[in-house]
Parts: C-alpha cells; structure tokens; sequence
C-alpha cells in the first residue's frame, strides 16, 4: 500500500492506494500555524482502523518551499559568487548580501586565478555583521571544477548553515540559473527542515516507518532526506502532483488541457500525446529563472475563495484571498458563494451565500442569483481566455514533453481534465466556453495525492568527459576521476547510464522505476594548432518522470 499526500495551501489531501485502488481517502483544513497538527489529523483520518504494517512508501507534494518564495518568509542569505573575467556579474546579485570574488576557472576547468581566502573571510564578517547565517556559493565553471566552491565552503562551513554549492545542484552550464538555484536552495533551507521534522513526529506518532519520498517538479520524487538537503528540489511540488493526478485520472494518448481548481489558484498544464508538457530550461519563480527541472504549469490567482468585486460596473475576480466564502463566516464573496447560490456546491450557510450576492447584485443592478450566474460566467471566461493564450504561446515554438522534443507538432486539446475542491461544479460552464467534453474524475477532491502516491522516483545526470585533459566529472554526484585518451561516446554513454542507476537509488528509485534514457549528446574535437588534442564530450541522462501503476477503476463524476 501506498499513502499519497498532498500539502496545499488551504487542505491537506490525502489516498491510500493498494496495488492501484483507491481504498480510503481524507481532507482536513491546513493549519499553517501548525503544520504538525495538520498531517496528524489527515494521517489520523486515513488511517483509521487500517494495517499500515506493510506500507510500501508515503509520497507527498507540498506548498512549503514555493509559499515561502512567494510569501516572502525566506531565510537572509549571503552569496558568494565567482563569475570571472568578462562579465559584469552585478544583474547576477540576489541574496541579502552578495560578495563578488576574484578567482577564476576556466571553461575547460582548468584553475586561473586561486581564490584568495581573505575574500571570503571579509565576505563572512559582512555576513556576520547583517547576521546572516545561511549561505550559497557559485563559480562560473564549477561544473568542470568544483574545487574553489569546495574549498570557500570549507572556510565557511563553521560557522555557516547551509552552504550550498552550485555544481551540487545541476550539471547544466547555465551560470546566471545556478547561481539563482543555489540562492533558493539556502533560502528555503530553515522553512523545509522545519517542515520535514513536523512530518517525521506525526509518523513517529503513528509508529509508521515506512520510507517518505518528496514530489519534485518534474513529476518525479526524491527522499525525505535528499529533499531535506536540497528543498530548492520542491518548489512547485503541488502543481506537478496535480498533473501526475491528472494523468493517472485520463491514461489517454490525445492532446488535453488539465485544469486544478483549487481555493486560491488554478493550474493549467498541457499533454502532448498524453505526455506532460516540459520546461526544458527550468522554472521561472518570480524574476529568478532556475535550472530546476519542471512540468509545464501555469498557476493563475483564480480559485473558488478568490475575492470578488466589482469595479467599473465590471466583476472583478482574485487574484488574492481574503479567506473562506462568507457561507463559511469569510468577508467577502467568493466565486463558491455565487456557486452554492446556483445549487452547483452544497457547504456552508447558504443564507450567508445569498447575502454575498446580493451585495455583488446591487452594484451591478441585479439580483442575487443573477450575480451569481455572472460570476461562474465570469470565472470560467478568465480560464478560458489564459489557456487560449498559453496555447498560442507553445503553438509558436517548439514543444517539449517530458519524454522527448516534438519536432512541428501542434497542440490541439481534445478534452478537457478538471480537478480540485469545484470541479464538479466548474464543469457545466468551462464546457459551454471551451466546446470540449470536460471530464471530472471521481476522486477530484484528492486528485492531486493520488498523482503524490503514484509518481516514480527521478533522477539527472551530466557527465562531462575532457580525453586531452584526461579527466571526467558527473557534478551532480561529486564525481571527478581520470580517464585515458580512448574515452570515446559509446564508453561515455556507458558510464553515464550507470552513474544515474548510482543516483536515482541515493534519491530512493527501486529497480522496478528505473527506466533511463539519454535525453543529450555531442562529442567534438578540441584542435592546437594544427592536431586534435582530444574529445570534448558531454551527455545527458534522467530516470524518466512517469507513474508506478496503472490506477485501476477509473471513473468520472
């Protein structure tokens, strides 16, 4: 058996899965003044009056480290950043204090210029003075050589928690995105440790031992204790156990939008064939683009507790939440209100929920169950409108899945995937608007703990192979070791295959989910004068994202 957990903003969700039935699941409200208080309750629920002796694994997605972004409750964090000669390195500053040092590696890996440790002592006293006590480190060619971002953590690490390294993070190339990563993964360090020791003392409450994964955003998961090191993994965990959900719900090879309604946002995501949409950069989070790997999501501040308001004799709705629908004692009407007016959703005090309207009502000259009816109108043309535009954005370029590159394809959705706590009652309108059949699976409610349950383990690696220099180096694993001048591609895609079964079970893969492939590749010549010296070659390789089972009796609402 299998628990799926999801930590949203507003509930927590949660399934139990045995052999891909769904045979129990919860949702409890989410207390962020005690998030501890919030797992126990769901687990509690869940679990009740079962056998959790032979629990396979507990996966779940959390809010945790992307609300912390979003929010502003990160911790201060003082970077250190080595970008060498040619560049002015000053649009690369993002933490509280950043320090910009001298030392340089080259391209081929090669040492240049040593770092000189009275730098990084001065950079610590500025910390120190700022109280700054978490930190991040990146070197322009730390991926070809990571020993100056070794040796500045060595000088720090005494008296600096965390340190974070930028090669450690990602073999990619892309200075600016890894030394943005290695910020994150320092700022929301605190908050996702804090988070890890809630969920370990319910467990521990519960007498459960069994192995807790983390949803990352490339719809894969990674141990408790691999996220604990590197949370900056998590962010956007929710939107990518919504997806997974999704595709468990709809294991169909046609092209679909998938929408998750929840309170406060909607995500939007895409499959191509059936397979998710890919960002093959890295996620974007507020002005920082990162090398994390990421599904293609699009979150909008559009849910069913977004305030509404009328402005201009225009209904205005979201983006922000004021809190609960005022059927349930919030302050202002919600676009759940308008819906338990029209009989669509059934909580709360539905006296409440006519008040809301009418309130809307008399500012627009109608009355309460006319108010409703433009707000559910209202709310399924604003989804409409942005999958429109999303489409013809990715229509303009090419599309990538999370399997492979789409050379001329076009995305033409089919149907439409809908889940979250107003699925069911968002179905009617975001059909009449979309002219497509929407489906709404029958556990929507958990959708996204089921996709939490379901999602394998994933794992990356870059290996960087130099036969002139005579040396080979997988970032991501801390590997650098010598080779001969026969190297060649064949040997390199060997080895890099192998480093990634190495990786994926450090991040918890068993046998069973390891299904590799090589997604990048090239080998050329490097020429002196007039002779080739050697090969310069680099390769790519991931444990596919993808599903455990096949969710057995799927049904819609």
């Amino acid at each position: 058996m299998i628990v799926g957990l999801d930590m949203g903003g507003t509930h927590v969700d949660a399934c139990l899965i045995d052999r891909g039935n769904i045979v129990e699941q919860a949702k409890t409200p989410t207390d962020r003044s005690d998030l501890f208080g919030s797992i126990w309750k769901t687990l509690d629920d869940l679990l009740l009056g079962k056998d959790f002796s032979n629990l396979e694994r507990i996966n779940l997605s959390t809010t945790v480290s992307t609300n912390a972004i979003i929010e502003g409750k990160t911790t201060p964090v003082g970077m250190i950043i080595e970008s060498g000669p040619g560049l002015d390195p000053s649009f690369l500053a993002c933490g509280q204090e950043n320090v910009f040092i001298s030392g340089y590696i080259d391209h081929r890996g090669r040492e240049i210029k040593s770092v000189a440790p009275e730098e990084i002592e001065e950079a610590a006293a500025r910390f120190r003075k700022k109280g700054i006590k978490a930190c991040a480190v990146a070197a322009k060619f730390s991926v070809r050589n990571p020993m100056h971002e070794t040796k500045i953590k060595e000088i720090l690490k005494d008296e600096f928690f965390p340190v974070t390294m930028g090669h450690a993070l990602s073999g990619k190339l892309n200075f600016p995105r890894r030394v943005f990563t290695s910020y994150l993964n320092s700022a929301v360090y605190q908050v996702f440790k804090a988070f890890c020791e809630s969920l370990r003392q319910a467990l521990a409450k519960k007498e459960i031992n069994a192995p807790v994964n983390v949803l990352k955003a490339d719809g894969g998961t990674v141990s408790l204790d691999a996220a604990e090191k590197y949370p900056v993994y998590t962010i956007l965990s929710g939107p990518a156990a919504s997806l997974m959900g999704s595709c468990a719900f709809n294991p169909a090879d046609k092209d679909a939008v998938f929408l998750d309604i929840g309170g406060t946002t909607t995500d939007i995501s895409f499959v191509a064939d059936g397979v998710p949409l890919f960002e093959p950069l890295g996620i974007s989070i507020g002005n920082l683009k990162t090398l994390i790997r990421s599904v293609y999501n699009v979150s909008i501040g559009l849910g069913g507790d977004s305030a509404v308001s009328v402005e201009n004799g225009e209904i205005k709705i979201g983006p922000r939440r004021e809190g609960f629908p005022m059927a349930m004692g919030g302050p202002v009407p919600t676009p759940s209100d308008a819906m338990i007016v029209l009989g669509l959703l059934d909580f709360g005090q539905k006296d409440q929920a006519i008040s809301a309207m009418k309130k809307i009502g008399e500012q627009l000259g109608v009355d309460a169950r006319a108010a409703a009816q433009a707000i559910y109108e209202k709310m399924g043309e604003i989804i409409k409108q942005k999958v429109d535009s999303l489409l013809a954005d990715i229509n303009s370029r090419p599309v990538y899945t999370v399997k492979e590159l789409l050379y001329r394809k076009r995305l033409k959705p089919e149907y439409v995937s809908i889940i979250g706590g107003p699925a069911r009652a968002m179905a009617p309108v975001l059909e009449k608007k979309f002219q497509l059949p929407c489906r709404v699976p029958k556990h929507f409610e958990v959708a996204n703990a089921v996709g939490a349950a379901l999602a394998k383990t994933t794992a990356e690696i870059t290996l960087l192979a130099d036969t002139a220099k005579g040396t080979l180096s997988a970032p991501e694993i801390g590997l650098y070791e010598k080779i001969d001048r026969n190297f060649t591609l064949e040997m390199a895609r060997r080895k890099a295959l192998e480093l990634l079964q190495q990786r994926a079970s450090m991040l918890g893969a068993e046998g069973s989910e390891m299904e590799a492939e090589i997604t990048e590749e090239s080998s050329f010549n490097m020429v002196r004068g007039f002779y080739t010296s050697g090969k310069n070659i680099r390769i790519r390789a991931q444990i596919k994202p993808g599903l455990l089972y096949e969710l057995r009796g799927v049904d819609y609402a």
